[in-house]
C-alpha cells in the first residue's frame, strides 16, 4: 500500500531568456499560470452562457473585467485586513506599495468573495436590465472554476499544506525556502489544497447542471446560494486539517478562515430561501 507521495515541485516552471529587453530573466511561475488559467477559462463558460442566453458576448467581457479587478484588489486588501491587520497600522505605506508593485504574496479568497460582491453590485447599476442576483449566478460557476486553478497553484507552490497523517494519499511537501514556507516539517501531510480543488470542481459541474436545465429561467439565487453554502462549508471543515498560516491564529478556538466562512454559509442560507419562496417560473 502506498505509504505517501513525496512533492518535490518547485513554483518556477522556467525564466525568460536574459537576452529578452525588460522581461529577460523574469520567471514564470505555476501560480501565476493557474491564476491566469482560472480568469481564461472562466471568460469560456461566462461567453457560452451568455450566448445561450442570447446575451451579447460584450457583456461577458466586461463583467469578467469587473472580475479580474475586484478578485486581485479584494484578495490583496481581505490578506492585509484579515491576516496582517497590524502590520497596516504600523506601515500603511507598505499597504499601499503592495497593492501596484511585485512580489503579490498573499492573497485572502474571503476578500476576493467581498471584492467581487460589490464588483457586481457596479455592473448591475449600468446594467440595469440584469438583475443582482441574475449576474451572481452566471458567475459563481467560473468562481468555482477559477478555485480549482487557484489551488492547485497553491499545491505547486507547496503552500497551504495539510496536518499530519497517515493516510495512504498523504503528501510530503519539500517546501521551496525561497517561498518561505520551510517552517512546516517534512512529513506526510493531508494535500488539503487537493481536496479543495477536487471539491471546486465537483461544485462547478453541479452549478453548470442547474444551470443546464432551465438556462435563463433558472431561480434567481439559486445557483449562489448552492455555491455559498457548499463552498464555506467544506471550508470551514476543510480548515480542521489544515496547517495555520498565521501565528495568533495559533491561540484561536476556530481559525480566521472559519470565522470568515460562517458569514459566507449564512448569507448562501439567505439567498436559497429567496429563491425557493416564489413559485417556479
Amino acid at each position: 500500500m502506498l505509504a505517501y507521495i513525496d512533492w518535490y515541485t518547485s513554483s518556477e516552471i522556467f525564466s525568460l531568456p536574459q537576452w529578452l529587453p525588460l522581461i529577460g530573466g523574469f520567471p514564470i511561475r505555476w501560480y501565476g499560470l493557474m491564476f491566469a488559467m482560472a480568469f481564461l477559462l472562466g471568460y469560456q463558460v461566462l461567453s457560452y452562457f451568455f450566448k445561450k442566453e442570447g446575451r451579447p458576448i460584450e457583456q461577458a467581457d466586461e463583467l469578467l473585467m469587473y472580475a479580474m479587478l475586484a478578485t486581485v484588489l479584494g484578495a490583496r486588501m481581505g490578506h492585509y485586513f484579515f491576516y496582517e491587520y497590524p502590520m497596516l497600522l504600523d506601515n500603511p505605506g507598505r499597504f499601499f506599495m503592495s497593492m501596484i508593485t511585485p512580489p503579490y504574496a498573499g492573497l485572502a479568497s474571503h476578500g476576493a468573495a467581498i471584492g467581487l460582491f460589490i464588483a457586481f453590485y457596479l455592473y448591475v447599476r449600468k446594467h440595469k436590465d440584469q438583475s443582482y442576483l441574475y449576474v451572481t449566478d452566471r458567475i459563481v460557476p467560473t468562481v468555482a472554476l477559477g478555485g480549482a486553478c487557484i489551488r492547485l497553484g497553491n499545491l505547486m507552490n507547496s503552500e497551504i499544506v495539510g496536518k499530519q497523517t497517515d493516510v495512504p494519499w498523504a503528501f510530503k511537501f519539500y517546501n521551496d525556502p525561497s517561498l518561505g514556507h520551510d517552517y512546516f516539517s517534512v512529513v506526510p501531510r493531508h494535500p488539503a489544497q487537493l481536496y479543495e480543488a477536487l471539491s471546486c470542481i465537483v461544485l462547478f459541474v453541479i452549478l453548470v447542471l442547474i444551470w443546464n436545465k432551465k438556462k435563463e429561467k433558472t431561480r434567481e439565487g439559486l445557483m449562489t446560494g448552492v455555491f455559498m453554502v457548499v463552498l464555506f462549508v467544506l471550508r470551514f471543515f476543510y480548515e480542521f486539517i489544515k496547517e495555520n498560516q498565521v501565528g495568533f491564529e495559533n491561540n484561536m478556538s476556530l481559525n480566521m478562515g472559519q470565522w470568515l466562512s460562517i458569514p459566507g454559509v449564512l448569507f448562501g442560507c439567505i439567498v436559497l430561501w429567496y429563491a425557493f419562496r416564489k413559485k417556479e417560473a
